[in-house]
């Protein structure tokens, strides 16, 4: 099939770059002329694992282009994505503004049939506000709205597009329907729900609430098992072998950040406010990871005593591993509070250190460096932000010589607290302390 594209975010290129990959045309549109012209020779924007071969394949079979011209995105497509940022509004509202100025640039341009598919995630019935918008603009040609919502994780977008849990299409006529079904007609292996537009609306939210309430409550346990000595990790395996449950989401550590999940529940809750029900609940899981900095920070501030003139290295600062994205991570509210408190920092990440520059240049406080090694020289002590899989694997004993006071504070307990104090650290994670220090000293 043909696809038009509009945005060309993490969502709208792995979108746009998947799609081509199954061997549809996509033409992808975004207004940042700079954007394009490094997608258009091959370069990423983000860093997303497998993506890069993926871009490049499909450049060269000229399945794949990119364009800042709406109407070369248009003319040709038979399903239009918008894939453009929903940011959270300052009183948690999604901010519609950019789906809002897509539609209004592209209404006049429709001279035919057009299946126009929400891919971002939105509020429910906001495909009505789309099809309102484009019949006040005059628009004679017959559109229709569907909604697809995207399920990417990301460090892992590739693998979740080609390889789904299940395909979501919401689509209100038989003609929107059946143009969505044979876009997906390649056998992934999944169930593919059909339902209405303003169901799969809905089921995006709500899966993404869910998910955060289970970051939330298995940080809540974690609190408990700081008072009373209990191992927060045992917990999660045990309760994590029930299959109702599953093991999935249940890592106790510096919470949930990146683009979707904060800005998400934000908006469902705002919706519920609107509808007049009330979803305390979600108030709850927003307020307890939160909570997960000031959480940490104490930890850091029992080990080093005072933090002033203090040397601390910094392990990740994307919100999670195999990403550069730092939106909503835990360390945009640690760093600037380790700053204020009179720290220096030497910081390390693999991918995503750049972004953070942008922010925080480097200084006589700050300092960016090339290795995790790097970041522990002369440092009293490490702090541990994103769970990137080479912190598992490095020389600790070279560590420990390197540092000026052997502590780690690890906010996303990546490591086993036996194994630290055997390397000689002092040793601190988020509800895993008296039972595993007894276990591993007794």
């Amino acid at each position: 099939m043909r696809l038009g594209i509009f945005g060309t975010g993490y969502v709208g290129l792995v979108t746009s770059v998947c799609f081509a990959e199954l061997g549809h045309s996509v033409v992808a549109m975004d207004k940042d002329s700079d954007v394009v012209t490094r997608l258009s020779d091959g370069a990423l924007t983000i860093y997303e694992p497998g993506l890069q071969e993926l871009l490049r394949s499909n450049l060269r079979a000229e399945r794949l282009s990119f364009t800042t011209d709406a109407g070369e995105a248009l003319d040709s497509a038979e399903v239009v994505f918008l894939c453009v940022g929903t940011p959270s509004r300052s009183d948690g509202r999604a901010d519609l503004s950019q789906v809002e100025q897509v539609v209004r640039g592209i209404a006049p341009l429709v001279d035919g049939y057009k299946l126009i598919v929400e891919k971002s995630t939105v509020p429910v019935n906001t495909a009505y506000c789309i099809d309102r918008a484009i019949r006040q603009l005059g628009v004679e040609a017959e559109c229709e709205v569907a909604s697809n919502p995207e399920f990417l994780r990301e460090g892992s977008a590739v693998h979740d597009f080609l390889h789904p849990d299940r395909i979501v299409i919401g689509a209100d006529s038989e003609r929107a329907r059946g143009l969505l079904l044979e876009l997906y007609q390649h056998d992934f292996g999944c169930p593919i729900l059909v339902t209405s537009v303003k169901m799969a609306e809905l089921i995006k939210h709500t899966a993404n609430a869910f998910l955060a309430t289970k970051i939330s409550f298995i940080n809540m346990v974690a609190d408990l098992c700081e008072k009373v000595g209990g191992d927060v990790d045992t917990i999660a395996r045990g309760i994590g072998l029930d299959h109702r449950i599953g093991t999935h989401f249940l890592r106790a550590g510096l919470g949930f950040g990146g683009s979707c999940f904060g800005k998400d529940l934000k908006a469902f809750v705002r919706i519920a406010d609107e509808a007049g029900v009330d979803f305390a609940l979600l108030r709850e899981v927003e307020k307890i990871n939160t909570s997960r900095v000031d959480a940490l920070l104490k930890k850091l501030d029992q080990a080093l005593w005072v933090l002033r003139d203090k040397t601390v290295g910094v392990l990740g600062v994307a919100f999670k591993d195999n990403t550069d994205d730092i939106r909503e991570a835990p360390s945009l509210r640690i760093i600037p509070r380790l700053l204020e408190s009179g720290v220096t920092l030497r910081i390390y990440d693999p991918q995503a250190a750049g972004k953070l520059a942008t922010l925080y240049p480097a200084d006589e406080q700050l300092t960016y460096v090339e290795s995790a090694y790097e970041a522990s020289r002369g440092a009293h002590a490490l702090l541990v932000l994103t769970e990137w899989e080479e912190f598992q694997s490095l020389d600790f004993a070279c560590v420990r010589s390197l540092m000026r006071t052997p502590v780690i504070v690890d906010g996303r307990n990546l490591f086993e607290a036996g194994r630290m104090r055997k390397h000689g650290f002092e040793y601190y994670s988020l509800g895993r302390g008296d039972a595993i220090l007894e276990r591993a000293t007794g």
